[in-house]
């Protein structure tokens, strides 16, 4: 990876997030980045923190849709002994654990409005008072957010305080879908499996061109994470040096329904439609 960047394709978009990542790493703003699930938004994060002047300084992730209320609250800004019942002992919390670094915030869009206002104040003071106490901690963090969502959209409709959109909103970038970077697939399949041959200990596999057809016509619903498991499940069943497409019959399945399912709409289109007139 290139300074710090595992975003790994050949597309357009690949080359654009590197050059944003690079831009934005030179600065402290805050950071939204957007776009569907599984599509690398966190790696993003990572790599414009490991790109910063924070990177020999902590990355700490929060899952915002993970938890709420009171455990969500300790579990951002920390709490004094006894704040709670079963709070036997103090604890820092994400942001005094990222100070001097980055927090990256995930899921953004479904953080409750009462935790919406108390990250607004500690974005605003740069301080953290923890449950239980009345002492605000000073902190010095980066940033950044990434949502699935239209925040804009939650924000018309009263769900997201507009003052927080903003906050966080300072610098956008935006994810694509694999199947809008078709180049990417088979570049991405080839490093997940050295990816999993190093990591996982899995034996090494090559993509005979029936593989890699099939990877190209599926839709991934499921993007990248969703290349990565299917990937693994058929590592772990092929006898073969080669992964051919009859290893990955679930795809195979996926893509024929997936053409039926246009097949049918073609037919079904009013007879008005240019189908009917050639």
């Amino acid at each position: 990876h290139r300074n710090g960047h595992f975003i790994v394709g050949v597309s357009p978009w690949t080359r654009q997030i590197h050059s944003e990542i690079d831009r934005v790493a030179a600065y402290d703003s805050g950071v939204l980045i957007t776009g569907p699930t599984g599509t690398g938004k966190e790696l993003i994060s990572r790599a414009i923190h490991l790109a910063s002047a924070r990177a020999d300084r902590p990355f700490v992730p929060v899952d915002c849709a993970a938890l709420g209320g009171e455990l969500f609250a300790s579990h951002m800004f920390g709490h004094v002994k006894g704040a709670f019942t079963g709070a036997h002992y103090a604890a820092m919390g994400a942001f005094r654990a990222a100070d001097g670094g980055t927090i990256f915030l995930d899921e953004i869009g479904d953080l409750e409005p009462m935790m919406q206002a108390k990250l607004l104040r500690v974005i605003q003071e740069k301080t953290v008072v923890p449950l239980g106490s009345y002492d605000g901690q000073p902190v010095d963090v980066r940033i950044i957010a990434a949502t699935n969502r239209d925040l804009q959209e939650e924000v018309y409709a009263g769900r997201f305080r507009e003052d927080l959109f903003y906050r966080l909103n300072v610098v956008s970038l935006q994810t694509l879908p694999l199947r809008q970077r078709p180049e990417d697939i088979e570049v991405l399949a080839r490093h997940i499996l050295h990816k999993l041959a190093i990591e996982a200990g899995l034996p090494l596999k090559q993509l005979a061109s029936s593989a890699i057809d099939l990877l190209r016509a599926y839709d991934w619903p499921g993007n990248v994470r969703e290349l990565c498991n299917q990937l693994e499940r058929a590592v772990v069943f092929c006898k073969d040096e080669y992964l051919r497409a009859e290893s990955m019959p679930q795809l195979v399945e996926a893509v024929i329904g997936e053409r039926r399912a246009d097949e049918a709409s073609r037919f079904a289109a009013p007879l008005s439609h240019p189908i009917w007139r050639r």
